[in-house]
């Protein structure tokens, strides 16, 4: 009897501990991402082929080393203030993220292969300015995706998208908008969606940001041309939760072109 109690006791707590570890499981799958967006602001001239250097060389490959990744970097094709680049960088926790310098600075191998940069002196300085911001994945975007010309190297471009609204509600009702119909509209067009953002700390907020992939620039208009002339996207855009007011005060439109050391 005292052994039938024993085994019936063992397994229940076998399968209590199956199904913590399946629910544990399920949540890290479905847990949002973070996301740091930086911006190297260059002049023309030494600074771009530098910074492209210290992010093949030393940033990317120390980040790896931290557990970060896919890493994007970027060149901006067409949108202002050129040269710039942009890295985006994708991580478990805030924590994570904002900290990720200070341990670079503890990383000796990657002091070694970033010292051209790191040190260069104020007379003849690496960069103008570098500007960050953080984002948390949208609920219904929980993870960055990958278009699958990322993983083969193909030749692709990526529209990176902000969206500033007028006022905190418009904001909240615009991030509203991609959850009841616009990630699948985006789906139907063709465009790829890698991620999908929602400012926490940045410039211009309230905003949200997303990343489109595509394989080349002639593609773009006629699939947005797709998108724009959905029906759903049209119903959608004009039920009066959405189409009281203008939800988006300001877009900036930035088309981008992946450097070599780019993982996305």
């Amino acid at each position: 009897m005292q052994r039938r109690q024993f085994l019936a006791a063992s397994l229940a707590t076998s399968a209590l501990a199956l199904a913590r570890d399946a629910k544990a499981q399920s949540s890290a799958s479905t847990a949002r991402e973070f996301y740091q967006i930086r911006q190297y602001k260059m002049q023309n001239g030494p600074q771009t082929k530098l910074t492209g250097n210290y992010f093949s060389q030393a940033l990317i490959p120390a980040l790896g080393r931290m557990g970060f990744g896919p890493i994007g970097a970027f060149s901006v094709n067409i949108g202002p203030e050129t040269p710039t680049y942009y890295l985006l960088i994708p991580g478990s926790s805030v924590e994570a993220l904002v900290t990720a310098d200070l341990h670079l600075a503890e990383d000796a191998e990657f002091q070694k292969a970033a010292d051209p940069f790191w040190n260069a002196p104020a007379s003849d300085p690496a960069f103008i300015r570098v500007e960050s911001s953080l984002y948390i994945a949208f609920e219904g975007w929980p993870k960055l995706t990958l278009p699958a010309s990322s993983t083969t190297k193909a030749k692709r471009i990526f529209q990176l998208r902000t969206y500033e609204s007028p006022s905190y509600r418009d904001h909240v009702r615009k991030v509203e908008m991609f959850h009841h119909g616009e990630f699948d509209f985006f789906k139907s067009a063709g465009l790829h969606s890698v991620f999908y953002g929602d400012a926490l700390i940045g410039s211009r907020l309230p905003a949200l940001t997303y990343m489109l992939g595509l394989d080349n620039l002639e593609e773009l208009n006629t699939k947005w041309e797709a998108f724009g002339s959905n029906p759903e996207w049209k119903k959608l855009s004009a039920d009066p939760r959405y189409g009281f007011e203008p939800t988006v005060s300001n877009i900036t439109n930035l088309i981008l072109t992946p450097m070599g050391s780019s993982q996305i």
